[in-house]
């Protein structure tokens, strides 16, 4: 009846970033939520440990490109990576 046990299937495209110029979580949490406001985002999760930022977003609205501008705009610094397989 209910399937409780299968993981969500995701919904986007997903996109890494390593970002430089984080100095603390809060810098995660703004950098969050900014992509989380923008149009076309469905999730976003920034890891201020590990530099980088996991975003899933719709690629029919949205571009990597425009999400790189997005992180540079709040003056850190952004490069794409690979995502890292589980």
């Amino acid at each position: 009846m209910f399937n409780f046990s299968k993981k969500k299937e995701s919904q986007g495209t997903q996109v890494s970033f390593k970002v430089d110029g984080m100095h603390c979580s809060s810098c995660s949490m703004n950098i969050d939520g900014e992509l989380e406001d923008t149009k076309g985002v469905l999730k976003s999760s920034t890891s201020y440990a590990k530099a980088k930022t996991i975003i899933e977003y719709d690629p029919a609205i949205v571009n990597s490109k425009q999400l790189k501008k997005k992180i540079e705009s709040l003056d850190y610094s952004a490069s794409e990576i690979e995502l890292e397989t589980p």
